[in-house]
């Protein structure tokens, strides 16, 4: 369920992970490793939110073969 703040869509991430096909622990991974962007903003219990280019940068690197 995403949010809107500001006239801006924030995804949560587990919005973000079933978007992506991919698990909670493999988009924490990503954010420790670097790979994704890391200064996220915060709602007021810390949990990250993500905006639209967010998650389409990690459907992108979900769908990425290596």
């Amino acid at each position: 369920m995403s949010r809107v703040i500001s006239e801006e869509k924030y995804y949560t991430m587990i919005d973000v992970c079933r978007a992506a096909g991919i698990s909670r622990s493999t988009l924490s991974r990503w954010l420790k490793k670097g790979s994704l962007q890391h200064n996220l903003p915060r709602d007021k219990r810390g949990w990250r939110l993500f905006r639209e280019a967010d998650l389409l940068q990690i459907k992108k690197e979900a769908n990425e073969v290596k």
